[in-house]
């Protein structure tokens, strides 16, 4: 290729990446990415026999969320499970995500999954990210997510490595996690 073709094939690349740029600005808070675990050795919450594993190092925020998230892992799915009592027979997606909150000391009661659009503060956290939306909330722990189910299986409290679409959800943390 002479130098013509490739100073305009290099021009046409840099104002290719300028028009893509500048389509609409992300909003603060929202998801935009499908959520995917990956695991960062030493950093990510990993599963181990089914059952999470913080790192060593996580704040004692995260130990405590991960032994909840633990405790209620394969309880039924139950609707406003988690709701009028915190220690209940199954949980629904706001019971869990209030559940394990609470357990971490990060939340004073249950609230509903709408609720969880204000919690803490916008955006990804750096150890702890909770997605909400009006209808469905769960959270993500070190990477690994602790969610109800995915298109309707509402199999209750569950870990999980596999992807789902975050697409209109909006992502909240608690202060300093």
């Amino acid at each position: 290729m002479d130098i013509k073709r490739l100073a305009a094939a290099s021009l046409c690349g840099a104002l290719a990446a300028v028009v893509v740029g500048c389509s609409a600005p992300a909003l603060p808070g929202r998801a935009k990415a499908p959520y995917r675990y990956q695991m960062d050795y030493g950093e990510s919450v990993i599963l181990r026999g089914g059952r999470a594993v913080a790192p060593r190092h996580a704040p004692p925020a995260v130990h405590r969320l991960v032994a909840a998230g633990n405790r209620i892992q394969g309880r039924p799915y139950k609707y406003g499970g988690g709701h009028a009592r915190v220690e209940d027979t199954g949980y629904d997606c706001s019971g869990t995500v209030s559940y394990a909150l609470i357990h971490a000391g990060l939340l004073g009661s249950p609230m509903p999954s709408s609720g969880f659009k204000r919690y803490g503060s916008r955006g990804a956290g750096d150890w702890i990210t909770v997605y909400a939306k009006d209808g469905h909330t769960f959270l993500t722990v070190g990477g690994l997510r602790l969610d109800t189910g995915y298109r309707g299986d509402g199999r209750g409290p569950t870990w999980t490595t596999k992807g789902r679409p975050t697409r209109g959800y909006l992502m909240r943390h608690p202060q300093g996690l």
